[in-house]
Formats: C-alpha cells, sequence, structure tokens
C-alpha cells in the first residue's frame, strides 16, 4: 500500500512521533485523522497539514470515544486503511519511592493508557478494516502499534512504562495471526531515544550524555526516521506480526 493510497488515522498525532507520521503521509498524497488530547494544537496543525487533514479529540483509554473517533475519521476522509498508535505517556516512577510505594493507580493509569489504549484503537480500526474491499495483494488495513526499548531493557523507575510497552510487543504476533484472514497486517516499532521536545528542553550537557549512549550513529533518533519507519512497513506488504527496534543499536542500562 502507497502512502497516497492511505487513508490513516495517527493517535498522538499533534505532536512528537505522531505528527512526523502525519507530515509524511500528507507530504505524499495521503490522508490522516489525528487523534489527540490537545485541542489547543491539534486544530492549528491540522490545519497547517492541509485539506487531508482533520483534528479528533480523543481518549484512547475510552472505547466509546475511540469509536466514536474511528467512525468520525472514517467518515472525514472517506475509509480507514492504516492505523497508527503513537499516543503514550512515560509513567516513570519508582516501585518504593521516598515517600511511599508506587499507588497501584499510578500503574494501572500507565497501563491503560499505553496497551489498553492501543490495544482499544487496534481492534475497532480492524473492526472497520475488515470490510474494506482487498487491494491487489488481498490486503485490507496496516496497524503499527509504538512500543519502546524498555520493553526489553527497562531501567529503574520504569516497571509501570516498561511492563505497558512490554505488552504491546506481546500482543503484536497473536493479533497479526488472528487477523490475517481478513488481509489485515500488524506491526509494532520499538524507537529507543528519541528527539522529542521533553528532549529539547534538556540542559546541552544532558543532551551530550544522551548523544554519547548510542553506539551508532552517536545521537538521538530523529521523529523524521520513525516515520520513515512507518512508510516501509505500510508499504513492504511482507512485514507482518513483528517488532522493529529502531535505536541505533543502543541497549539500555539499568539507570
Amino acid at each position: 500500500m502507497k502512502l497516497n493510497e492511505v487513508k490513516a488515522l495517527v493517535t498522538g498525532g499533534a505532536s512528537g512521533l505522531g505528527l512526523a507520521v502525519a507530515r509524511r503521509i500528507i507530504a505524499d498524497g495521503g490522508k490522516v485523522a489525528l487523534l489527540d488530547l490537545n485541542d489547543k494544537a491539534g486544530p492549528d496543525i491540522a490545519h497547517e497539514l492541509g485539506g487531508d487533514t482533520c483534528y479528533i479529540h480523543t481518549d484512547v483509554s475510552s472505547e466509546a470515544a475511540v469509536e466514536r473517533a474511528v467512525a468520525e475519521a472514517v467518515q472525514a476522509n472517506g475509509g480507514l486503511n492504516l492505523a497508527v498508535n503513537c499516543a503514550g505517556i512515560i509513567g516513570a516512577g519508582r516501585v518504593l519511592g521516598r515517600e511511599a510505594p508506587m499507588a497501584l493507580s499510578f500503574f494501572a493509569h500507565t497501563i491503560n493508557v499505553n496497551l489498553v489504549g492501543s490495544f482499544n484503537v487496534a481492534k475497532a480500526a480492524a473492526n472497520h478494516m475488515q470490510n474494506n474491499p482487498p487491494n491487489e495483494q488481498g490486503e485490507r488495513g496496516v496497524i503499527i502499534n509504538t512500543a519502546s526499548v524498555a520493553a526489553y531493557e527497562g531501567q529503574i523507575g520504569q516497571a509501570a512504562y516498561a511492563a505497558s510497552k512490554g505488552g504491546v510487543v506481546s500482543m503484536t504476533l497473536p493479533m497479526a495471526r488472528e487477523l490475517a484472514r481478513f488481509g489485515i497486517r500488524v506491526m509494532t516499532i520499538a524507537p529507543g531515544i528519541f528527539w522529542t521536545p521533553m528532549v529539547d528542553g534538556m540542559p546541552p550537557a544532558v543532551q551530550e550524555s544522551l548523544n554519547a549512549s548510542i553506539p551508532f550513529p552517536a545521537r538521538l533518533g530523529k521523529p523524521e526516521e520513525f516515520a520513515a519507519t512507518v512508510q516501509h512497513i505500510t508499504e513492504n506488504v511482507y512485514l507482518n506480526g513483528t517488532t522493529i527496534r529502531l535505536d541505533g543499536a543502543v541497549r539500555m542500562t539499568p539507570k
């Protein structure tokens, strides 16, 4: 599936990795619905990207909100054949903090947004995609989730975050196997340390330390490189049911 054939929804599409994905799709002639909670930036970004972009306020952890958002995206774009899950939260906190053990509600919230939210969007998107007419390769849609290298090497303070991203990795293959009969592919990208607005606000010394931790190239990942990976997955029909690490060969240390 070429990007100019894409009718996509991108969660977390108003900033960071999601925005980079949306920009690339629009630049190649596709259509995008930005699903996000950022009502301040979302509408402006949709206007900036052009007429084939819309913004839909969406809480990915709400089943009803996601079903409504998918329906709106289908109506706005005239269909849906690509869903990219980029929405997520950091969820950093120690199991045994200085004041008290981690609140269970904190752990549950991280899981609910990152893992449950990804599943919520994926199943709602798949429910629509199963009715798409197949293309010449029998494909009806593509679902791309975002995990993290923390799924494999979670650091101290990342128990909740690593668990949520590990769940995203683990559901990729069984979901791909189940949806194969509909011609729907499921893939996951596990990015390493990427340049985001959060990193941009860090002191130069911290930024240099992060850059030095990457074997090669010795710099943080660029959102455009994440978007390029999304494009390759979308266009390469033989990529299915696996997770691609996008990390410059970094392996995270305990802290």
